[in-house]
């Protein structure tokens, strides 16, 4: 059984539409310690929602988890984890933050509840709704 998750990054620094150009790559740079104790708990075939912060603030797409999570290479904190992604699609439309806050469905969703978290799982129920409100 796969699990849901959800990544953060700011689009001008890493955007969906790179990782798609990239095909995979290595997801870090997080140091949250309860955003990397949810890193920490992905596995490999876990499904994530890409979401894109500042000005856009929305989520844009699909990715799958290509790795259990493994200590940084780069990083001198033995605590540091990074994972492999590779994209599975663009949602056809973008679900802004704006409307999931606006959905009483989320009003438990991490997101929601603690918006600067990078990296949050996602209960079934938030996932489809998400992919039904991105046109899937």
């Amino acid at each position: 059984m796969s699990g849901y998750w959800l990544l953060k990054t700011e689009p001008e620094e890493y955007s969906f539409d790179q990782l798609v150009a990239d095909r995979r790559t290595v997801w870090d740079g997080v140091s949250n310690n309860l955003a990397l104790k949810y890193l920490r708990k992905m596995k490999m075939g876990d499904k994530v929602l890409v979401y894109h912060t500042g000005n856009e603030r929305a989520v844009v797409g699909i990715a799958e988890v290509m790795s259990n999570p493994y200590p940084d290479p780069d990083a001198d904190d033995d605590k540091q984890v990074v994972i492999k992604i590779k994209p599975i699609r663009k949602l056809p439309y973008p679900v802004p933050l704006a409307d999931i806050k606006g959905n009483k469905t989320f009003k438990d969703f991490e997101l929601v509840r603690i918006s600067r978290l990078s990296v949050v799982p996602v209960k079934k129920i938030y996932w489809s709704t998400i992919l039904g409100m991105g046109g899937l």
